[in-house]
């Protein structure tokens, strides 16, 4: 006759055999991911590795050139790697597009999405709206020194009704929540104005002056790498007189970035 376990010992063996089940269960996906993960080799001199995913963390490893890598994930413009010695880092993806695929081609991905309007390294963009009562057109370029804060170059024209002209300005943008896909944003920076007044009874002269600025806006994501931005911007324009103008300044426009 066969022995039956006892009563007592069931959910022992019970709880063994599930323990078994999930460590195999466990084993099993460890080994897919493996199998999955995405293999890279180093073409440049070396790749630095980073503690964490920023210029700020401290460099803890150096892989050679030749040296295999393993992916394993993404975060923003940084990626955690492994080395074939089990050393997990984070490389930069400016980095990590220098390396090479198992065919010898080169590594690539996509930054035309939501994690590419997270962070990325330029924009430029085009818009128009209302200067003083003025019409006016607009085009920037800024650079992102992280996915927070960009200097940006903006140049603008407007035409009103006693005079045209146009504004140079440099400037910082302050990006309050990069990873929204409707994020708020301030600006402050300094420039020049140029104003051509029109033919008058008594036309004065042209008048160049120096322009500083304080202003905020919004940005949303559309599609791919195309954004909507809106802005308001405070310009305090210094005279010669020493009369202080103070002009305000709506827009909205489309960028890119990329």
């Amino acid at each position: 006759m066969a022995c039956r376990p006892d009563s007592s010992i069931r959910p022992l063996l019970h709880a063994a055999l599930l323990t078994l089940a999930t460590l195999f269960s466990g084993a099993s996906a460890a080994a897919d991911r493996q199998d999955k993960l995405q293999q890279l080799f180093v073409a440049e001199a070396y790749l630095e590795l980073h503690e964490g995913p920023g210029r700020g963390y401290a460099v803890t490893q150096v892989v050679p050139r030749g040296d295999a890598i393993d992916v394993l994930y993404r975060r923003t413009e940084w990626f955690r790697v492994r080395t074939k010695r089990g050393i997990e880092g984070w490389a930069h993806q400016r980095d990590m597009l220098k390396t090479l695929l198992a065919d010898g081609s080169a590594f690539s991905f996509d930054l035309g999405n939501r994690t590419g309007f997270t962070s990325h390294r330029w924009e430029l963009g085009f818009m128009a709206g209302d200067y003083g009562g003025a019409t006016l057109v607009s085009g920037f370029l800024s650079r992102s020194f992280n996915e927070q804060l960009a200097v940006e170059f903006t140049g603008s024209q407007f035409l009103g009704n006693a005079s045209n002209g146009y504004t140079a300005e440099v400037g910082l943008v302050h990006v309050y929540r990069p990873d929204w896909r409707l994020s708020p944003l301030l600006t402050l920076g300094s420039g020049m104005i140029w104003i051509q007044p029109k033919s008058t009874l008594v036309l004065p002269g042209d008048r160049n002056d120096q322009t500083a600025y304080a202003g905020a806006g919004l940005r949303f994501y559309v599609t791919r790498r195309f954004f909507v931005r809106a802005e308001y911007r405070h310009h305090m324009v210094f005279t010669t007189r020493n009369e202080n103008e103070e002009i305000n300044e709506w827009k909205l426009g489309l960028a890119f970035f990329f």
